[in-house]
């Protein structure tokens, strides 16, 4: 059984936990009288119920959470005119709800974590290293659920006891002061989980996994030494490698692989999630309500390693032939098979061919015909598994990626540029990504500047890390949100298909293209806007605000 055995169990006390006004109710609603956490068994029981925090579909996504952060990004739409879409295309508001789902969500978690520690000491049958793996894991989760609430909100309460019914009203705390304090707490996680766990608890936190999520927090918090250390020591446990299929990575086949650093775990009938329903193509019963956009299809280099307005290999009438494999292997284009059918969005391609079939037969194309077919033309490959296909598009088990060596990889490479460290182990962590056996780019020279590496590894995580939470993160921290948001945000040419008579989009040295020669041609999905002195950081939500005087709304709002 591929799940956590005992994460399965019954959580009678903790899974009926209110999410509204979190910080006055968590964990009062939960296990918080005095004959709790008193053996080994309500111990497992109460980290266990840490864990199913984990599992959440917010008020407006069809799927995990974390799938649909990068749909308000630029290299993702949310059709359903989801919070997602709003914080987007700059609509948001205060009042959303779904900021307050979020929110809550965020603090459940870390309020179940914070009863735990607190209350180790009760636990009297219970061994020194019993102790110390509840605590290593719990110190994991509630890093991992911080870190979300500073890149998300900035400055946000810092709530690290079991909060009294009058100590609710707590005001934010910078957001350097919890990035060295959830370091600080890694630390002491690293130092108290395993390495791997036995097959029966595949999927709980590793020292790797508290490493590699260090790595990530140090670089929002600009620690470069120290994400890099944090990176390294992972890359040189021996622990973790990369899984040679790219594609396969995110499908069945590559759950709990030798990539996967930390994974939030499904399993059908019990806890699973609808995502594959809004990516699936209309011809494969999905809605293709989540969609990538056609600057993250221009952003794969060709398979010279040179970007499309460079290379020679770039041909604006069959823009998907030399690419870089990661493009086909992440996102369906036209001409593909896709899900067992010919995938094909122009609106000339009435019928297509089904090839679950045999012999293969025409069908009608919902993809060309159906109004509400993928907005941008092209539909996400990565995540998608036919076995999820028929009722299963609505409850598939397949696991959601947290932290996995290509990103510590990518982490441990954009630390040492920021360090001014281009070493032999900077290029050698880019180029074990680009050289994995599926996709087989080019090599990154020696010789670079540091402006050039910072573009080629900005560009690398780009691409590689689509659709995995991120990029949103990344694009703020960068300061180039500013840049990439804002304007018509464009889907496929129709007619002509392609791009001849003007030339090619012109990347820049963030990897924002320039369309302006043939916009025209282009599909505009959505006008978006992006105001800097406000959209780098979310509304405190508004229920937040009407309860605790203390709190101070972002900048705007």
């Amino acid at each position: 059984m591929k799940r956590y055995s005992k994460l399965l169990s019954i959580f009678t006390l903790w899974t009926m936990m209110s999410c509204s006004d979190i910080l006055n109710k968590v964990p009062l609603d939960g296990p918080a009288d005095i004959t709790f956490l008193q053996s080994t068994a309500e111990l497992s029981l109460a980290v266990n119920g840490v864990y199913r925090n984990l599992w959440y579909n917010s008020l407006s996504a069809s799927g995990q959470w974390e799938y649909v952060l990068d749909h308000s990004s630029d290299i993702g739409w949310d059709r359903n005119l989801s919070v997602f879409t709003f914080a987007g295309n700059g609509s948001h508001s205060a009042a959303e709800a779904s900021f307050s789902s979020i929110w809550d969500h965020l603090y459940a978690g870390i309020g179940r974590a914070n009863y735990i520690l607190a209350n180790l000491d009760r636990v009297a049958d219970a061994s020194q290293e019993t102790l110390d793996l509840a605590d290593g894991q719990v110190r994991f989760l509630r890093s991992y659920w911080y870190s979300q609430l500073i890149t998300l909100w900035g400055d946000v309460p810092l709530v690290l006891e079991p909060l009294d019914i009058d100590d609710n009203k707590l005001p934010r705390t910078a957001k350097m002061e919890i990035v060295d304090l959830l370091l600080a707490d890694l630390d002491i996680a690293a130092d108290k989980l395993p390495e791997t766990w036995g097959t029966a608890d595949r999927g709980r936190a590793t020292k790797g996994a508290a490493l590699a999520l260090k790595s990530r927090i140090a670089l929002i918090g600009e620690r470069y030494d120290v994400a890099a250390a944090a990176a390294n020591e992972v890359i040189q446990s021996g622990v973790y490698a990369l899984y040679p299929d790219y594609e396969k990575l995110f499908s069945y086949e590559g759950e709990s692989s030798s990539e996967v650093i930390f994974e939030i775990m499904f399993q059908y009938g019990i806890y699973d999630h609808r995502m594959p329903i809004s990516t699936f193509s209309r011809n494969a019963q999905g809605n293709s309500t989540k969609v990538p956009t056609q600057s993250l299809v221009d952003s794969y280099e060709c398979i010279d390693g040179l970007t499309i307005d460079q290379s020679p290999l770039y041909d604006p009438a069959k823009p998907f032939e030399n690419r870089d494999p990661r493009l086909r292997q992440t996102i369906a284009v036209p001409g593909d098979v896709f899900l067992g059918f010919q995938f094909e969005t122009h609106k000339d391609s009435i019928t297509c061919w089904n090839y679950n079939v045999s012999p293969a037969t025409r069908i009608p194309n919902q993809d060309a015909t159906n109004a509400y077919a993928s907005f941008s033309g092209y539909c996400w490959r990565k995540t998608t598994d036919p076995q999820d296909g028929g009722a299963l598009r609505n409850n598939s088990s397949l696991n959601f990626m947290v932290l996995r060596l290509g990103e510590v990889l990518l982490n441990y490479a954009e630390a040492k540029i920021e360090l001014n460290e281009l070493d032999a182990s900077c290029l050698e962590a880019i180029n074990r990504i680009r050289g994995r056996e599926s996709v087989q780019m080019p090599s990154i020279p020696a010789g670079k500047s540091q402006a050039e590496m910072r573009a080629i590894v900005r560009r690398e995580r780009k691409v590689e890390l689509a659709l995995e939470g991120l990029r949103l993160q990344d694009i703020r921290r960068w300061k180039i949100a500013e840049k990439v948001m804002p304007g018509p945000l464009y889907g496929r040419p129709q007619k002509p298909y392609n791009y001849e008579d003007q030339g090619v989009p012109v990347l820049d040295q963030d990897g924002v293209l320039d369309y302006t020669a043939y916009a025209d041609k282009l599909s505009v999905i959505e006008q978006r806007a992006f105001n800097p002195q406000r959209d780098y950081l979310w509304p405190i939500p508004q229920s937040e605000m009407d309860i605790n005087p203390n709190l101070i709304q972002n900048p705007n709002y």
